[in-house]
């Protein structure tokens, strides 16, 4: 047989064999898959998620925008218009002294049904008006119920009927990692939301309040944030915005917030007594530098003693400058907050006992606790 028509006879027969395997793959598509590996018991799972993803917050936002509102704070200014020295020569032709209404914007959150509202104190401090506007328009004037500098809360009630209040969740079970969404005014933009996750829990020693364990999250907050709601993604309030820092280093995404369990009990303190109750002993802690431990062989930590209150109960229970403070009752210090905190939780009249090293020596008295504000008897 020539090799030409050998040719031609191996080539039809490919292309009737290509062809009946194009109609076998249309007809049964499936005999063209990989085949299947043998199942096992139980396969492993891989990047699995941990639940539904969310794809939109509004339903957070809805729930709890209605309850945040702007804070209107006007303080009259008193300002100099000449030098003291030159203030008599111009008689009442020329006043020395001037006045002129500055006002501040800030944000709060409505707690309940009374129209009582928290705020920052620093947004209505030294006002002579402050007024509420809600989210549905109305505006209020708004008066101040308590407030509470340690903290930095104050808190204020308006007489609207019928106003939207926010929903309280926890903020001890806040996480690293969970979204929060920040509710305000910031410069004036009533009900601008921005969105971020908790960056960090019990921040301290940022110098905006005595008592601090602030919330840290990179949801955009900005002048006029004050005082507003942080959420978590299901719309209850997990914190009240208070401070940014670096803005003027160029540092962005770095806020905080005041715990809503503090706000809870802080509220509960005003509304009760009027003020919060805290406990108090006129001593001044710091930390202990790596340096300092070591010089007074304290590995497991403690607190020095910066500073005492003239006539303070430390100074009156033998406590002197220089101290280290290992334990208050049978918590140990490891930090000048706790050792505040501790005490300010304590009632005044309470008996602590105190233990350290002076000078290499251990040392051991009792302190009576005051209320912190009031001057000792």
């Amino acid at each position: 047989m020539p090799i030409t028509r050998l040719l031609g006879f191996i080539a039809r027969f490919a292309i009737v064999g290509l062809a009946l395997a194009f109609v076998i793959v249309m007809v049964r598509p499936e005999l063209w898959r990989a085949p299947r590996a043998t199942a096992v018991s139980n396969p492993p799972v891989v990047n699995a998620p941990a639940g539904p993803v969310v794809t939109t917050y509004a339903d957070a936002v809805a729930r709890s925008a209605p309850a945040v509102v702007n804070v209107y704070a006007d303080r009259v200014i008193a300002e100099r218009t000449l030098p003291p020295q030159l203030e008599g020569l111009f008689g009442d032709m020329w006043p020395g002294v001037r006045q002129r209404v500055e006002r501040s914007l800030g944000s709060g959150v409505i707690l309940d049904g009374a129209g009582h509202i928290v705020t920052n104190n620093h947004v209505i401090d030294q006002a002579s008006v402050i007024k509420v506007q809600l989210a549905d328009g109305r505006v209020a004037e708004a008066k101040v119920i308590g407030r509470d500098l340690d903290t930095d809360l104050a808190f204020l009630q308006v007489a609207l009927k019928d106003v939207p209040t926010m929903p309280l969740g926890r903020s001890d079970t806040l996480r690293v990692g969970d979204v929060v969404l920040a509710i305000g005014n910031p410069v004036g933009l009533s009900q601008t939301v921005t969105q971020g996750i908790v960056s960090a829990t019990g921040r301290g020693q940022l110098g905006v309040a005595r008592f601090e364990s602030f919330i840290q999250t990179d949801a955009a907050i900005n002048l006029g944030n004050s005082g507003g709601a942080l959420v978590n993604a299901a719309g209850d309030l997990v914190g009240i915005n208070t401070a940014i820092i670096g803005r003027n280093a160029g540092i962005e995404g770095i806020g905080f917030a005041i715990p809503v369990n503090l706000v809870r009990g802080v509220m509960e303190e005003i509304f009760k007594n009027g003020r919060v109750i805290r406990g108090w002993l006129g001593v001044v802690p710091q930390d202990l530098t790596p340096e300092q431990a070591r010089a007074f062989g304290a590995p497991q930590g403690g607190v020095l003693v910066a500073d005492l209150y003239v006539n303070g109960p430390a100074v009156r229970a033998g406590l002197r400058i220089g101290d280290l403070i290992t334990q208050i009752d049978d918590e140990r210090m490891q930090s000048a907050r706790q050792a505040l905190t501790y005490v300010a939780r304590l009632a005044p009249g309470a008996t602590v006992k105190i233990r350290g090293l002076r000078r290499g020596e251990p040392f051991n008295l009792s302190a009576q606790v005051v209320e912190r504000g009031r001057p000792p008897s």
